[in-house]
This record gives C-alpha cells, sequence and structure tokens, in this order.
C-alpha cells in the first residue's frame, strides 16, 4: 500500500466521515470512470456510482477501526462498484427498460484534446467505434479490460475485484482485448471483378 492510501486508511480508522469525505475525493473519479465504460452511460454511472459510495459508507460503519486501517480502499472500491453494476445487469435483464442515452450518444462527453478538425473527426470516428465494440464484450471480458486498461490497475488488484486468482485476470483482460481486436478488425473489401 502506497502512503496516500495508508493516509487515507489512518484517517477513516480515525474519523470515519472525514475518512469517508477524502475516500470520494480521491476515488470518485476512477470509480465513475469504470462505470462510465461498462455502461456506457453517463447518467447511469453517475447513479450507480451514487450507490457504490453508498454501500461503501454503509459497510465502513459495520467495520472496525482496526479493519478500516487495513483496507485497500482502491480494490475494495471497484470491487462495490463491479457488483454494484453486477447487481444493475441482473436487475435489468429482470425487468427492462428503456436506455436514457445510447452509447454512440454518449461520445459528446468525452474530452477531445485533438489539434484540428480532420484529427478530431477521426478521433471521434476511433472513440465511437471502441466504445462500440467494448459494449458488445462478454462482462466478464469487458470488466477487467476496464479495471486494467482504463482505471489503470494492476492484475493483481483487478484479481482482488474479479476474486479470482491473478492469471485468471491477467487471462481475462487478455482475451478481452483479442476480442476487442477482432470487433475492430477491419471490414475486408470486396473486389467486385470489372469487365469490359
Amino acid at each position: 500500500m502506497d502512503d496516500k492510501a495508508e493516509q487515507l486508511t489512518d484517517l477513516l480508522a480515525v474519523h470515519l466521515e472525514a475518512g469517508f469525505t477524502e475516500l470520494v475525493r480521491v476515488h470518485a473519479g476512477a470509480v465513475h470512470a469504470f462505470l462510465y465504460r461498462v455502461s456506457g452511460s453517463a447518467a447511469e454511472a453517475d447513479d450507480l456510482g451514487q450507490d457504490t459510495f453508498l454501500r461503501a459508507y454503509t459497510a465502513l460503519r459495520e467495520y472496525a477501526p482496526a479493519r478500516r486501517r487495513e483496507l485497500r480502499p482502491r480494490a475494495w472500491l471497484m470491487t462495490i462498484a463491479a457488483n454494484v453494476w453486477r447487481n444493475h445487469v441482473r436487475t435489468r435483464t429482470r425487468r427492462p427498460v428503456t436506455a436514457g442515452l445510447p452509447v454512440e450518444e454518449s461520445m459528446d462527453v468525452w474530452p477531445d484534446h485533438s489539434p484540428g478538425p480532420d484529427e478530431r473527426a477521426a478521433t471521434a470516428e476511433d472513440r465511437s467505434r471502441l466504445v462500440t465494440a467494448l459494449s458488445a464484450l462478454p462482462e466478464h471480458h469487458r470488466i477487467p479490460v476496464v479495471l486494467h486498461h482504463v482505471i489503470g490497475m494492476s492484475y493483481t488488484e483487478v484479481a482482488e475485484v474479479q476474486g479470482c486468482a491473478v492469471g485468471t485476470a491477467k487471462a481475462q483482460v487478455s482475451r478481452g482485448l483479442a476480442g476487442l481486436r477482432r470487433l475492430l478488425e477491419p471490414e475486408p473489401t470486396v473486389l467486385k471483378e470489372v469487365t469490359m
């Protein structure tokens, strides 16, 4: 555990409210980014993020100070966020509702730092293809890819969130990337024979 995480867990152990405020400040962006990438909707990510932190606070209130001090906050929060997402998917499957914002329209929410209009158009198209492909991945591949490549978690942390061995987490990420590559391969062009 690094110094910042240790300071955070010490604060959680001594003063829950101040520690929780700091926990949200430090990790809200990563939790939102994860939920946004797996859901494809900023509004859904906001709702699921609130649920994640509500569940985290409820759990922390029940933990003894010594247990709060031993937490690995980022992996612990991402585990909660992944479980909130899985529960949401199960509930949505049982009670389908119409989607609020399609993945394609959510592209406008992502910042674009490209210098010119031509590059901006190419970047937006690439991003749209990537988000569409990521959404098409099965959940058991999408979550590890997002945790490792978007959130920046180590394979050990991904394994902890997924509740599996490190080798399994590596395989899940690898299979997810292979699936993305397949989905992103350019369509083969068919040459028509020209007769004269």
